[in-house]
């Protein structure tokens, strides 16, 4: 019978700690509500209003009527004509479109030759659940186009870039880059600092001449190097274990990704700011992990989430990384074609590291 007193006043005791660690309450609440709405209402497996552009140069109303009911399938959201085929594979470059609609001049006489295919679809195949939406757009406008006892071949030819072969790896490498460097790199800084206070250390360096922003500069410094080191090996692995191309520039790549490993650290030393505790940075930096694995576009594609997730996708730095990462490496887009996505992640560095000197400065006061 005592022990089992004893028992229950732990459990009281273990309850009221709870209650008063605020962050841990939080996430106990927080992590299957937030599960439970990315996975019920952001991840979405079909595949809509995918950003296209058509290039039409016949102009008829055959032509036209063609576009519209591609429109009307809801897998492509038309945003911009174009002159020709080189502004479509331009834009697909640079990734504002997934899909291109290539029309010829002879559309309509091409229509009367079933040897021929009339037109054409290009596809960004650096994402896989994308070809498969083109797929099936390109299903759709055939069936519209022939009967079912027709044997003529598609009137419409599938043109896929960047991964024609459909390989898995070629689209997830990529992206895995930022998902470790999103792990790592919150994690290691945030349990970095907190671990400091906890010990004390942070105490000693305000005797110190040594400034806030200079302490923070050297905090997150080795981590750049760790970054870059852990970069380095993942590019390798998937070059020669999984046949990954590098199609575009490889200082281009370590520059995007110096700028996200940098965005990344000044993020952890945020959470640093607000936590007290090592298993607090841990549990928050797992709170930050979980939506930008879900959201970002790395497992499920961003064109499928209804609008409210994709705002809340445009405030993760893995989102805008994601986009440059593949356009570089599997695209071959220069830092000039993605400067907007260059520009928001150094927003973001701004933005983090003036919270974090504000923060850590009234911590330390």
């Amino acid at each position: 019978m005592k022990s089992i007193q004893r028992i229950f006043a732990i459990v009281r005791k273990e309850v009221r700690q709870l209650r008063r660690d605020r962050l841990t309450f939080g996430m106990i609440v927080g992590i299957p509500v937030i599960q439970l709405l990315m996975f019920g209402y952001a991840i979405n497996m079909d595949v809509r209003n995918l950003n296209a552009a058509v290039a039409d140069l016949s102009g008829t109303s055959a032509s036209r009527q063609v576009v519209m009911d591609m429109t009307a399938t809801q897998i492509i959201k038309m945003v911009g004509q174009v002159d020709g085929a080189d502004e479509l594979e331009l834009l697909m470059r640079q990734g504002k479109i997934s899909v291109g609609i290539y029309i010829p001049p002879d559309f309509d006489r091409r229509l009367q030759q079933p040897e021929r295919a009339a037109m054409q679809l290009l596809v960004d195949g650096s994402d896989t659940v994308v070809q498969s939406a083109a797929a099936q757009l390109a299903l759709i406008a055939q069936q519209a186009r022939t009967s079912p006892y027709d044997d003529r071949p598609p009137v419409m030819e599938l043109r896929t870039y960047y991964n024609p072969e459909r390989r898995s790896p070629v689209n997830t490498v990529p992206g895995l880059i930022g998902v470790i460097l999103t792990m790592t790199m919150i994690l290691f800084t945030a349990v970095a600092i907190v671990r400091e206070r906890e010990r004390g250390n942070l105490e000693m360096l305000i005797t110190t001449p040594v400034k806030t922003p200079e302490l923070m500069l050297a905090k997150i410094l080795p981590y750049v190097f760790i970054g870059l080191l852990q970069v380095s090996l993942v590019l390798l692995l998937g070059h020669f274990l999984f046949d990954v191309p590098m199609r575009g520039a490889l200082l281009d790549t370590y520059i995007v990704t110096l700028v996200f490993i940098i965005t990344n650290l000044a993020l952890g030393l945020v959470i640093s700011t607000l936590v007290n505790t090592q298993f607090q940075a841990m549990q928050l930096a797992f709170f930050v992990l979980l939506p930008s694995i879900l959201l970002s576009g790395f497992m499920f594609p961003f064109a499928g989430m209804p609008r409210p997730a994709q705002i809340i996708a445009e405030a993760l730095p893995l989102t805008h990384f994601i986009r440059l990462i593949r356009g570089v490496i599997l695209r071959g887009a220069s830092l000039q074609e993605l400067a907007l996505e260059l520009a928001i992640l150094g927003g973001f560095i701004i933005v983090f590291m003036s919270i974090a000197i504000l923060r850590f400065s009234k911590r330390l006061d």
